[in-house]
């Protein structure tokens, strides 16, 4: 499927795709996709789990995705992390680490910010580190 044909829905599939192929090739083992809690009401979902193998750090990754048409430097899909959103996936994230019991391991949230544009064959993809509040 060309990158120009995504459909809207099929944006953040895409984009989480190239997340993870990047995140990979940075050195980061992915641990979990998709992750929501198990256990009683469910309070949200962190699109990518990841270790950095420099630091041995837990990665929580919030992977934001757009199509354009043509670059615009205004256009960022990380802008739409907002305050509520890092708290929800801080609380996430401490669920995570109770389930799996990594309670010795240090953590951050991270953000991928993966843009198509038409024109290009490869997405545009930014890593920024501890986006927390």
């Amino acid at each position: 499927m060309a990158i120009f044909k995504l459909q809207k829905n099929s944006v953040g599939q895409k984009g989480e795709k190239e997340a993870v192929k990047f995140l990979k090739k940075q050195g980061y083992k992915i641990l979990d996709r998709n992750w929501c809690n198990a256990k009683g009401k469910r309070v949200g979902e962190i699109d990518i789990v990841a270790q950095d193998k420099s630091t041995g750090q837990v990665v929580f990754i919030e992977v934001k995705s757009r199509f354009l048409e043509k670059y615009d430097k205004n256009i960022l899909p990380q802008d739409q992390i907002t305050q509520s959103k890092l708290t929800k996936l801080s609380r996430i994230a401490e669920l995570y680490i109770k389930e799996k019991k990594l309670f010795n391991m240090s953590w951050r949230i991270d953000a991928v910010s993966v843009i198509f544009i038409k024109a290009e064959k490869k997405p545009n993809i930014k890593h920024i580190k501890s986006v927390f509040l």
